[in-house]
Order: C-alpha cells, then sequence, then structure tokens
C-alpha cells in the first residue's frame, strides 16, 4: 500500500482525498488543514491522524506521497520540503505564481528523481485525449489556427473574494481559469513563441483580472486566440472549448463530445463531414466517481506512476511550468 498524506482540505482538498481514500492501493495516514472544524469532521470518519501543520505530519507520518491543495501562494515552500523528504508530489494547480519559484520545484523534483504531478484534470477526459490522437494521426492536415475559449461564473459582484481572486495568493483569472486552457493548447500545439494585444480585464475584481483575452503565435506558422472569461453568468460551470483548424479538417472539443470535421474520409471510422463523438463512449470507467471520472482517473495515473517506477508524467511539473511561463508572457505582454 502506498501510504499518503493530504495538506488543504479546501474544495480540490477535500475531492481528492475522497478519492485518494477510496483506491484500492492507497492508504491515507495523514491529513493536514487549518480548519479545526475540518479536521474534526473527518476525524469522526476515518482513522488517519490529523495535523494543523504540515510539518508535524510529515516528521510524524511515514509517507511515501503527498497531496498538496493549498492557495497557490503556499505551493513553494510546502512542495519543497516534501520533495526534500524525498516523497513523491500530487499539486494543485495554479502551479507557482512566480516563474522562479516554479523553476525552482521543477529542478528539486528531478534531482530527487520522484515523480511529480500537478492537477490538470483535462488532460484525463476522454474528449481531449481524443482530439490529440486527431491531431498526432495527421487526420486534419497541417494546423494553421487554434482557439481556446473558458467561461463560468466565479465572480458575479464586486463585493466579496476568496484567495482565489487576490494576486498575491492565486492569481486571479489568468493564473486560475485560462492555465487550464493554456495547457491544453501546448498539448496540442506546444509552446508559443510570442504573444500579443494581450488585454487583462476587471469587470467585479479590484485586484485581479476577470477576462484575458490575447493573441498567440506558435511554431509552424500556427496562429492563436485566448478568450476567457470568470463573470459570464450565463455557464452554470467552467466551460472549455478548444477549436483547431487544419487543412483538411477541424476539430471543436470540449468537456461532453470531441466533434471532428474531414474534407474527405478518414481513418479509424472517421468520415467526410461531421464526426461527433461523446465523451460517454471515450472515457473508461472508474472505480471512484466525484465531479466526473478525470479527477480520479488522474489520481490513479499518479498512484500507478509511484507504484511502477515511471519517470514520466503527463503533467509533469515541468509541462505545469511551461504554461506559468505562457501566462508570465501574457502579464509582460498587457503591461505595454
Amino acid at each position: 500500500m502506498i501510504k499518503a498524506g493530504v495538506i488543504g482540505l479546501g474544495k480540490m482538498g477535500i475531492s481528492h482525498y475522497s478519492i485518494l481514500n477510496t483506491h484500492p492501493d492507497v492508504d491515507v495516514v495523514g491529513v493536514c488543514d487549518s480548519s479545526k472544524f475540518m479536521l474534526g469532521c473527518l476525524g469522526k470518519l476515518s482513522d488517519a491522524r490529523y495535523y494543523n501543520d504540515y510539518r508535524k505530519m510529515l516528521d510524524a507520518c511515514s509517507l511515501d506521497c503527498v497531496m498538496i491543495a493549498t492557495p497557490t501562494s503556499s505551493h513553494k515552500k510546502i512542495v519543497c520540503d516534501c520533495l526534500e523528504r524525498g516523497l513523491h508530489v500530487f499539486v494543485e494547480k495554479p502551479f507557482s505564481l512566480d516563474i522562479a519559484d516554479g523553476r525552482e520545484m521543477v529542478d528539486l523534483a528531478l534531482e530527487k528523481k520522484v515523480i511529480n504531478q500537478v492537477g490538470f484534470h483535462n488532460k484525463f477526459v476522454g474528449a481531449f485525449n481524443k482530439a490529440r490522437e486527431v491531431i498526432e494521426k495527421n487526420a486534419i492536415g497541417e494546423i494553421y489556427h487554434i482557439t481556446g475559449e473558458a467561461y463560468g461564473q466565479v465572480v458575479l459582484k464586486p463585493k466579496g473574494s476568496t484567495w482565489r481572486s487576490k494576486k498575491s495568493e492565486g492569481g486571479g483569472c489568468l493564473h486560475d481559469y485560462a492555465s487550464h486552457v493554456i495547457d491544453l493548447l501546448v498539448y496540442y500545439v506546444g509552446m508559443p513563441e510570442a504573444v500579443s494585444g494581450t488585454i487583462l480585464k476587471k469587470i467585479y475584481s479590484h485586484d485581479v483580472e476577470d477576462a484575458v483575452y490575447s493573441t498567440l503565435l506558435f511554431p509552424q506558422g500556427i496562429s492563436g486566440q485566448l478568450a476567457i472569461n470568470w463573470s459570464d453568468e450565463s455557464y452554470r460551470k467552467m466551460s472549455i472549448q478548444i477549436t483547431i483548424f487544419g487543412k483538411k479538417g477541424k476539430i471543436v472539443v470540449e468537456r461532453q463530445e470531441c466533434k471532428i470535421f474531414l474534407r474527405e474520409n478518414g481513418d479509424d471510422g472517421l468520415e467526410k463531414g461531421w464526426n461527433i463523438l461523446y465523451t460517454t463512449e471515450l472515457t473508461k470507467p472508474v472505480w471512484f466517481y466525484l465531479r466526473g471520472e478525470e479527477y480520479s482517473a488522474q489520481i490513479d495515473y499518479f498512484i500507478k506512476c509511484i507504484s511502477e517506477g515511471r519517470e514520466e508524467n503527463v503533467n509533469s511539473f515541468e509541462s505545469a511550468h511551461k504554461t506559468d511561463m505562457i501566462i508570465d508572457m501574457l502579464l509582460e505582454d498587457a503591461r505595454y
């Protein structure tokens, strides 16, 4: 059994704890949070040991890995403390608010040769992975343009905020929302060479932006557009859509479906015209469902990487650092 610890019991932390606690190959032996109420509630439901200081948990528990779901501003200190002890680390996104801090975490993880993963769960959604497969098979031909959009209702009024909407702690819409889309754009077409015309728009927030719009320029002449808004009340929850234009067709993909348009018949049963594949037929079942199969799938992937000694990881610190580098490019461009 892999012995795990959880640090942070907010929305994502409690979700990760629930999933880990049901995994057949995991024993959650330590949990840490600053809330006595949360620790008190969970203490009645499991045999894990509970702490209000993660360092005490690291000292007292014999751990193999940790799940970190704390505000982004705290990541570097906690992650590095865990890495120094040789622990495998899963940390929630955004990875880092400072690219120098992010690079330090990447380098330390490589030095310690431990499994490292960041919670960009969309790479475990069947529809998004199908789009990647179609691109790799060159089914839509040479790509010339890509768009990434995300909308949701996180900030809908001027008053009231959480750590996510504070520049020093969460980084706002750019770090918290746009990072998901940027991560997928890199997954599909690689790192952009430049960005331009970046607009960071405040709608209701005072400290951070609520919307992000920009043009991205990728290698091989691929252009891209980014449009993100977390103050859009017309969406019940976060909705992401990626559209990829190729010379032989295009892909429109979101969580629920992958739509592929081809100019001619293709492989794998894809026909000329529109092909619609639903995530229900593209997603493998999981042992425990909470919020979506992808949340269990990403944790199972992390655990299997540990148990099988895999060195590669689709959501490694290195890949998340690339997303942070692009965010830094956007921030720099918006200043001018």
